[in-house]
Order: structure tokens, then C-alpha cells, then sequence
């Protein structure tokens, strides 16, 4: 890999990780565990600052040193989280991504004026070092847990209680004969800090008539104060190592930092004993004496042996299995995926429906030739073309909880921008749908989340005299429907009134004052151009600029978009969008001699055509279905066939029926946009290529059905008038 290519990973790397950190920001004040979370942030920066040393951009690693500083006291308890600071780190997040976006354009060296904006930001972090305590809501309380003392029964009162390091002793008998002193260890250790309290125990003592002088009885209970770590108190027992039982327990704020240090150990860190002999918690003597006794007693675990002999504590020892099940869960699904350039992908699926049409042409071929090994061949040709195919769409599927959540930011800040407290709710994050479609619906979703905030949800004070709970809510769901991807956007505020959006809508010519509109037709009357009620003009709204723009975009992505209110109650809003833009399962028909395609999944059946004479509409077992002839849609010179077929149609949960004259069957379709000079055509969404290498419309079944009732309802509403 050469450094252009390490520097564009980098790049990748640091924007997940920033979308990491702001994520657990967001989430922090409602969290229950607030400690992982923090030492997340913590990690996130430290990493970035890591990888950019290695790059030598020393603007980042300035800017982020000082983020980690902040970050590091909080994480050692010794600054509160709190919402001022949140929002502060939120715009450091902010700035590094604006030094990434610089980095990605080239620019190794940010610019005076991005330099410029971190300054500020520099400033308010140093102030919060030198604070240490700001003011604030949400304190990170670091657990520490309870050292297991079974050694130590012998030191009572505020020394046993006091967080020190305690050092159980037993000496060999043989440690006199070799000339060794038990009292100069406990000397030497008083040069390294403070022997706090000695517990001597004589229980190993013989009767009279048994006692050696020159063999050694006693054992010791140290309390130590001392900020060396566990291998330098071992060092101070080396000559006398082999002779002796010697167990260090460390303080308890030193357990919940090896704790921490296990959780903050990356890479290759599988195996337990290098694990804990990284975070302290384990010297190497110590394992070597685990190792030891394993070999004696085969199959026992080296953890249980370490926990017996007391060189590490039952919590360490959990916390560091936790992180090599963890380091072992994702080093096999890091190993599972690899990263793949979207360019490469599109020309795949490109390729791809390339090679259905090819196919196609082949089967056509083969079944005109009537020869059955080639018909054969060409039959398992198509379904393995059918399975390349759905394998290279699935993936360009991505989740659309990616998107969802970059809103939790936007909630936050505009919430605050506007004086009002909004929850965000995302159900359906896990939905899968197009990464074209995803990229591109970002924008349309951002314009109705704003709206419903400064529309939609009321300040507190309106809210609690309308007896609702002060803070509002806002709710982005996802799921499948009939092929398609629906996206609703939902508040619990004052909804739209539907009186005032028809009054403007009269006074400025968009309607007749005596035409009838259903409640779905007025309040999509916010989406024509230019269109506002609002009453005063805001930062986020009230130009009358957006809400088209959203429909337009939604419209290009052959989707829909829908609205119903209720006022006083809420607003939600509707997007129904193709769950992919390529290759789609299509259904042919013929009027005359043209074909059109039809997307599979919105046909629910096919039936023979019945009809009254001048009826546009039938009788479907007991259900009015609304009808529209092709012929007539497109003019389609002719007289009809004999046996005409109806195509029920069901889209957003209404149906209407397509008159054709034949049913020609399934068929792989190639979705091919049609050119500008006919963007404005009615009813018809793409083509595709057949078989036989003629072009084929592909009928937008949206615009079909909402025609096929509108056409309905007024014919209907012409009748009532006449009689």
C-alpha cells in the first residue's frame, strides 16, 4: 500500500470514528453504563491523534491532544460530563471532520481560516482543564470494585479499609540458613513508600522441644502505600522468590484500573497471561508459576490458577476474558469483510444487467429454435443469471440506521437553537434498501426533520397547556411495503390546519374555490413551490423553500411522498421510495404490438376484463376497482382485443386495474433512465431492453393508480352533479 493509499484509509478510519464519538455523545445522558461510553470517546480520539502523528499532520495531533486532555479527566473522575461540555465536544468533533474534509481535498496543511475556527475551541477546553469541575448535569462515576482479601484478615480497622497495596509474606524455612534477614525486605520497601501497618503471624511456630533456630516460622501481613507498580514490589522479594509464598494484592482504585486498561488494550491481545502481564495486573514470575501448576493439572484453566494462587482478582480476571471474547468476535468479522471502492460496485451491477438483457436475448433465441438441450441450457443459464443478480443487488444494500442516526445530532442542536427539548425515536434502523437511494434521500429526510421541529412540535409552555408532556417527540421509522421502502417522519405536535393551508392555497390560484380536495390533497398542498403559512421567518423555515425541493427529489428517485395530520395531535409524512434503481423483477404486457413493463411487486393479480359499456371501473369480488385502459392512456392506434385482461395494481395500500390486451409473462428488467426530452412524460418511469432487443416502457404503477382513482372519484362526483 503506498501512502497515498494509507493516508485515504486513514481519512475513512477517522470519519467512523468521529461518527463513533458523536454517537456516544448523543447517547451518553440517557445511558445507564457511563463509563464505557466515555472511555469509547476517549479511544476514538486517542486514535486519531495516534494515526495522524503517523502521517506527521501536526495540526490534527495538536487539536486533538488537546480533546484527549479533557477527555482523560473526565474518564479518571476527575471532570463532570456535562451538557455544556457535551455540546463543546460535539464541536470539536465538527472540526476535526473539517480537517479531514480538508485533508480529503488534498490540503496536508489545514488553511488560516479553518486554523482560525479551532482556536475558539482550544480555548474553551483549556478552560475546562483548568476548571476541572465545571458546572453541570451528568457526572461519569468510575465503579470500583471490591478486592478479594481472603490473605488479609489480620489487618483490622482504617489501614485494612485504606486503598493500599497488601503484601502477604511466607517465608521458607531455609531463608536464615542461606543467610538471608525476613526484616531487610520490610526495611527495603519502606525506601520505595510507606509500610503502613505489619501483622506478623506466628501460627507456623513448633512446640519448644521442635524448634530449629536456624530454620524460619514467621510470616508477615504488609500494608504498603507506594505509587511503584506490582513487578517493582516483586523485584524487592527476587533473591528470595524460589524460598518463599509471596501474593501482592493491589489497592482497589489499581483493580479498577487494570480494568480499565484490559478494556483499552487493542490489537492481537488473545492470549489471557499477555493480557494481564500488558495491563500490570500479572508479572511474569507469576504466570510462570501458573504455567507451572497447569502442567501438573492438565486442562485447568490458566485463569482459575491465577485466581487460586492470588496473583490477580476475580474481577480483573473477568474483564479480561470479556475483552478476548471481544478482540476474538471481532477479529473473525473483520476478517469476514473487506472494504470495496462504490465504483467498482456500480460497474458490477452495470455488468450485471448487462447480462440479463444478454440472457434474455439467448432464452428468446433458444425457445425459437425449439431445440430442447438448448432450451434447457438456457433455462439454468437464467436462473444462475437470477442468483448473480440478487447476490451483486444485496450488495449494495446498506442499513438505513446509518442515515437515522445522523439526525440524533441534528435534534440535538436545532432543539437547542430553538428553545424547545425534542426526543428522537428510530425504530426500523435495520431496514435494508439501495446505497444510491440512501446517499440521495439524506437531504429530502433532513428538510422534514427541521420542519417538524419548527412547525410542527410546540414550544413547552404551549405543550403543557395543551396537557402534553413538555418534551416533544420525533419519531423516523423505516420497513418494507409491497417492494418498496417506506420512511415515515412523525411528531406529536400542533399539526397542520387544514382551513388556513386551503385559504392560501385559494388566495394564491392553486385551487378553485369551488373545487372539493380530500384532507390528503390539502395538505399536500405544502409541497408546491413556494408555498408557506408560517408567520414569521426563522433560520429553518418560513421562505417557503424545501418542502418542494423534497418532493421533487423524492419524485426523481421514483418515489412518493404523503402527508396526514390531525390537528392538535401530530404530523406525519409519508416516503415511499424503490427499494433498489438498477434491475428490477418485471412483468410484460402487450397492447397491440408495443410492450410495457410493470415492477412485479406491485401487481397483485391478473383477471379477464368485465365491465359495463362506458364504465371506468369493475366489480372485483365485491370490491369497486377503479380502471385505466392503455390504449386510451397512450394512444395506441387500434381497436382492443377480444380478450382483454385486467392487472390489479396495488400500491401504498389502494388499488387500481390496468386494461391490456395481453399477458406476456415474467421477465428480468433492466431499469435504463429515459433522456431529458422526456422527463415529463406521465405514467412511465424507465425502459428496458427485451429479449428481442426492442425497447420496452416501464409503466410508474404511483402515478397509474393515483390517476386511475382521481379519474374515478371525479367521474363519479360528474354523475351525482348530472342526476
Amino acid at each position: 500500500m503506498d501512502m497515498d493509499d494509507a493516508l485515504e484509509l486513514f481519512i475513512v478510519e477517522s470519519r467512523e470514528l468521529l461518527e463513533d464519538m458523536e454517537a456516544a455523545l448523543l447517547a451518553i445522558e440517557g445511558a445507564d453504563d457511563k463509563t464505557e461510553m466515555v472511555n469509547a470517546i476517549f479511544r476514538a480520539a486517542h486514535t486519531i491523534k495516534g494515526s495522524s502523528g503517523l502521517f506527521s499532520l501536526d495540526q490534527v495531533v495538536a487539536f486533538t491532544h488537546v480533546v484527549e486532555s479533557v477527555l482523560d479527566k473526565v474518564r479518571a473522575g476527575k471532570m463532570v460530563l456535562s451538557d455544556k461540555l457535551v455540546v463543546l465536544l460535539l464541536a470539536c468533533c465538527d472540526h476535526i471532520g473539517a480537517l479531514m474534509d480538508g485533508l480529503a481535498a488534498g490540503q496536508l496543511v489545514a488553511g488560516p481560516e479553518l486554523l482560525a475556527q479551532g482556536e475558539p475551541l482550544v480555548l474553551q477546553l483549556r478552560a475546562h482543564l483548568e476548571l476541572g469541575q465545571p458546572d453541570g448535569a451528568v457526572e461519569v462515576k468510575h465503579p470500583v470494585p471490591v478486592a478479594t482479601r481472603e490473605s488479609s484478615p489480620r489487618i483490622d480497622g482504617d489501614v485494612a479499609d485504606a486503598d493500599h497495596w497488601h503484601i502477604s509474606l511466607r517465608f521458607g524455612p531455609d531463608v536464615l540458613r542461606n543467610g538471608m534477614d525476613p526484616l531487610s525486605f520490610i526495611r527495603y520497601l519502606n525506601t520505595m513508600g510507606q509500610v503502613l501497618a505489619v501483622e506478623t503471624l506466628s501460627d507456623a511456630l513448633p512446640d519448644v522441644d521442635q524448634f530449629d533456630p536456624e530454620l524460619c516460622y514467621l510470616g508477615f501481613e504488609l500494608a504498603f502505600q507506594s505509587e511503584v507498580d506490582k513487578a517493582a514490589i516483586e523485584r524487592v522479594f527476587e533473591f528470595v522468590r524460589d524460598d518463599c509464598r509471596l501474593v501482592i494484592l493491589p489497592p482497589h482504585s489499581q483493580i479498577s484500573e487494570y480494568v480499565k486498561l484490559i478494556n483499552q488494550q487493542e490489537g492481537d491481545v488473545a492470549r489471557l497471561g499477555d493480557m494481564l502481564m500488558r495491563c500490570g495486573t500479572l508479572t511474569a514470575q507469576e504466570l510462570d508459576m501458573a504455567l507451572d501448576t497447569q502442567v501438573d493439572v492438565p486442562g485447568k484453566p490458566i485463569g482459575s490458577i491465577l485466581v487460586e494462587q492470588g496473583s490477580i482478582q476475580p474481577e480483573v480476571l473477568d474483564a479480561a476474558l470479556s475483552k478476548q471474547k471481544q478482540v476474538k468476535d471481532t477479529g473473525s468479522s473483520e476478517s469476514r469483510s473487506i472494504r470495496i471502492d462504490a465504483d467498482k460496485l456500480d460497474k458490477l451491477i452495470n455488468l450485471v444487467g448487462e447480462l440479463i438483457i444478454a440472457g434474455a436475448s439467448v432464452n428468446t433465441i433458444a425457445h425459437r429454435s425449439r431445440v430442447i438441450e438448448l432450451t434447457e441450457a438456457t433455462s439454468k443459464l437464467a436462473t444462475l443469471v437470477e442468483e448473480v443478480r440478487d447476490s451483486a443487488l444485496q450488495l449494495r444494500m446498506v442499513r438505513i440506521g446509518a442515515t437515522f442516526n445522523r439526525f440524533q445530532r441534528v435534534v440535538h442542536d436545532v432543539s437547542r437553537e430553538l428553545g424547545k427539548d425534542i426526543a428522537l425515536v428510530i425504530a426500523g434502523e435495520d431496514t435494508e434498501l439501495d446505497k444510491t437511494v440512501v446517499e440521495k434521500i439524506g437531504d429530502p429526510l433532513m428538510h422534514l426533520v427541521r420542519n417538524s421541529m419548527d412547525h410542527g412540535i410546540e414550544a413547552a409552555e404551549v405543550r403543557a397547556a395543551a396537557g402534553k408532556p413538555a418534551q416533544g417527540s420525533l419519531k423516523l421509522n423505516a420497513y418494507h411495503d409491497s417492494g418498496a421502502i417506506v420512511i415515515s417522519v412523525e411528531d406529536d405536535g400542533g399539526g397542520l390546519k387544514r382551513e388556513k393551508i386551503l385559504a392560501k392555497a385559494i388566495e394564491r390560484g392553486l385551487v378553485d374555490v369551488n373545487h372539493h380536495l380530500s384532507d390528503e390533497e390539502v395538505y399536500g398542498l405544502i409541497f408546491e413551490p413556494g408555498f408557506s403559512t408560517a408567520d414569521k421567518v426563522t433560520n429553518l423555515s418560513g421562505r417557503g423553500v424545501g418542502l418542494d425541493v423534497v418532493k421533487r427529489n423524492i419524485t426523481a428517485l421514483r418515489g412518493t411522498v404523503g402527508i396526514s395530520s390531525t390537528e392538535g395531535v401530530g404530523t406525519t409524512v409519508t416516503v415511499r421510495l424503490p427499494l433498489t434503481l438498477a434491475i428490477i423483477d418485471g412483468f410484460l404486457v402487450g397492447v397491440d404490438k408495443t410492450v410495457y413493463a410493470i415492477p412485479l411487486d406491485m401487481i397483485e393479480e391478473c383477471v379477464a376484463y368485465s365491465a359495463e359499456p362506458g364504465h371506468d371501473y369493475t366489480n372485483l369480488r365485491g370490491e369497486v376497482l377503479p380502471f385505466i385502459r392503455i390504449r386510451e392512456l397512450f394512444s395506441v392506434p387500434g381497436s382492443p382485443a377480444k380478450g382483454e385482461n385486467i392487472v390489479v395494481l396495488k400500491f401504498a395500500g389502494q388499488k387500481a386495474g390496468l386494461v391490456v390486451d395481453t399477458l406476456l409473462g415474467e421477465f428480468q428488467t433492466v431499469i435504463k433512465p429515459l433522456g431529458q426530452m422526456f422527463a415529463q412524460s406521465r405514467c412511465i418511469s424507465g425502459s428496458t431492453i427485451l429479449g428481442s432487443g426492442e425497447v420496452a416502457l416501464i409503466l410508474d404503477v404511483p402515478s397509474l393508480v393515483r390517476q386511475a382513482i382521481d379519474k374515478n372519484g371525479q367521474a363519479a362526483l360528474e354523475r351525482v352533479v348530472g342526476g
